[in-house]
């Protein structure tokens, strides 16, 4: 298969080769190149020196982002390439980066040390692949397999065995069986990554083709980085709206939301309190009351370690908070809902509610599905129809009230009273109706 090489990276390997040196497109770029996508980025490796590779690009603006690690960013035509000297690993530190690296002018040592087979192959010319360990073959075989020693390679760095699991979920590839069990027999490891790395791993893993595989088959991995997570295993429900353990139901309901990844963690942390609360009635009945308040604080905690934004963890706080509240499918209820929310907000609570329904057992599944239609029906005729749902949709405002007479929280107080007299269809939202409601009750 032929290599579309970019002009801006062709212009930086022919630039490095007009001085003498070697230089490929390497790792990504050309995997991504032979699955038949546009890659995102062009890396590029060569032998030659970072001292000298900035004297070559000296005409351009460069970045020295990694230059102690032998890596140059040059902006060619708008676009970013990073450039790499080959080089060999020393000792790793903390099972994630080398404590330094040793320049070489070897192309295959340099590829020896690179994580996967799919990612260690390189060209020069769009018909030139260079592919010493069979990441060709593995990409046809749709595996995923360790350049050389598995285990010396997670040894190395830690990350690699959530990056083996990101692959074969957003790939839907295997991963091979020697690789398979270092991670498993290395999997402890992962406790030395920070959590922001883990982060970025976990969120394009839960959206991969293939999460619903990888959660289940990896499950003790997944796990090591979220162990409050491991009580749901095989824990049994045993209830008539449950046809799953807690373990199977949570998987099933991430593969049944959009692969959005505030949507999918939330949906793998929303029953995550339920073996903490779980109750038995005297007919053998499980209850879980409280899951989705303890649930949503026990994700707030876990969404820290890992380093998730404070927006997200709002949000997916307030998701996994409200995602067994079954609001009565009227109007009204509809309104103080979207109020207390958004129309976005809403439409995402409705998304997890259905797939958390289509996860359960078929129990009633019909009956809550239609309730969902009929909420999501009044949502929409709200949104056409631009209902006064939040204070900064009244008639009025502050200023209307400080000429009134009010100040202070009275303003706020009495703005919130008027939204709910309007949202309870009490008054209209017409600015002389609000203003003698308020002359006549203030």
């Amino acid at each position: 298969m032929e290599i579309n090489i970019p002009l801006h990276a062709l212009k930086a390997i022919n630039l490095l080769e007009q001085h003498g040196f070697q230089a490929y497109a390497v790792g990504g770029c050309i995997r991504d190149s032979l699955l038949g996508k546009v890659p995102n980025d062009w890396d590029i490796c060569t032998d030659c020196s970072p001292a000298v590779m900035k004297e070559i690009f000296q005409k351009y603006r460069t970045i020295e982002t990694g230059i102690k690690h032998g890596t140059l960013t040059v902006l060619i035509d708008t676009e970013l390439v990073e450039i790499t000297t080959f080089r060999t690993d020393g000792e790793y530190e903390n099972h994630r980066k080398p404590a330094k690296v040793e320049f070489v002018d070897d192309l295959y040592c340099d590829l020896e040390r690179r994580d996967f087979t799919i990612n260690a192959m390189c060209c020069r010319k769009p018909t030139e692949i260079i592919d010493f360990y069979g990441g060709q073959k593995d990409l046809d075989n749709k595996l995923i397999r360790c350049v050389g020693n598995a285990s010396q390679r997670f040894e190395e760095d830690a990350l690699r065995i959530l990056r083996a699991l990101r692959f074969a979920s957003v790939l839907d590839f295997e991963i091979h069986n020697d690789t398979k069990k270092a991670m498993f027999e290395k999997k402890q490891l992962l406790q030395c990554i920070s959590g922001e790395r883990i982060s970025e791993e976990l969120k394009k893993l839960v959206c991969g083709k293939a999460a619903f595989r990888v959660l289940m088959e990896y499950r003790e991995i997944i796990a090591v980085i979220i162990p409050e997570l491991k009580p749901c295993f095989d824990f049994d429900q045993n209830n008539p709206h449950h046809c799953y353990d807690v373990w199977t139901h949570i998987v099933n309901s991430v593969s049944n939301v959009r692969p959005e990844p505030v949507i999918r963690i939330a949906m793998l942390l929303h029953d995550i309190a339920k073996p903490l609360v779980a109750t038995t009635d005297e007919d053998g009945i499980s209850h879980f009351k409280t899951h989705q308040s303890k649930g949503a604080d026990m994700a707030v905690e876990i969404l820290k370690r890992l380093r998730f934004d404070n927006q997200s963890i709002t949000y997916i706080h307030n998701l996994i908070a409200e995602h067994d509240n079954r609001i009565p499918a009227d109007l009204r209820h509809v309104k103080r809902f979207i109020s207390k929310y958004d129309f976005q907000f809403m439409f995402d609570y409705l998304e997890v509610r259905r797939g958390d329904t289509y996860a359960q057992s078929e129990y009633r599944r019909a009956e809550k599905l239609a309730e969902l239609d009929e909420i999501a029906r009044l949502t929409l005729e709200l949104s056409e129809q631009d209902a006064c749902l939040k204070v900064s949709d009244l008639a009025v405002n502050g200023n209307d009230l400080i000429e009134l007479g009010l100040d202070g929280k009275e303003i706020g107080i009495w703005l919130g009273k008027l939204l709910d007299l309007v949202i309870d269809d009490g008054i209209k939202n017409e600015k002389y109706e609000l203003l003698e409601y308020l002359r006549d009750n203030i």
